[in-house]
């Protein structure tokens, strides 16, 4: 009957965090639940093979404190003016992470990291093209996706 238990029991609540909790609402919420799960299950996804999951809550830190960072060096460029001329561009970066759940995670982190976008990735060249609202050195955002992001999914995917 549910083919994703835990995508279910989270849509429920998600559901009733939203909707508030009435006895109507769980109901509807579940019924919505059961048939994501079933939709779910058409697509049929890979399950993801986590292998080091003592690495995540390091990613996780790491994420946070850079979108902290990023937040404050956002705010400082818009409200703070100063003689600092801000130059958007786009970056391409060369990536040696295949795994879709990485490659998915990666394009969650650059993009809810304020400042930038994961706007494509390029399967046949290994690439992906980012906007970065502040570029300095086109050679310091390929460093910091590579070693600080990609070496760690790496890590825990493969």
């Amino acid at each position: 009957m549910l083919p994703y238990p835990l995508l279910s029991l989270s849509l429920v609540v998600m559901w009733l965090a939203l909707n508030g909790f009435t006895l109507g609402q769980l109901i509807l919420g579940s019924i919505v639940s059961v048939f994501a799960s079933w939709g779910m299950a058409a697509l049929r996804p890979s399950k993801p093979r986590i292998r080091k999951w003592h690495l995540l809550p390091k990613l996780l830190g790491i994420v946070l404190y850079d979108i902290v960072r990023s937040n404050i060096a956002v705010v400082s460029l818009l409200f703070g003016g100063g003689g600092h001329k801000r130059r958007s561009d786009f970056i391409t970066v060369p990536l040696d992470l295949k795994d879709p759940t990485g490659l998915a995670i990666l394009a969650v982190i650059v993009t809810s990291t304020p400042g930038t976008a994961w706007l494509e990735y390029n399967s046949l060249s290994s690439t992906v093209l980012i906007h970065v609202f502040d570029l300095v050195e086109e050679a310091e955002w390929q460093d910091l996706i590579k070693n600080r992001y990609e070496k760690l999914l790496m890590e825990i995917f493969t």
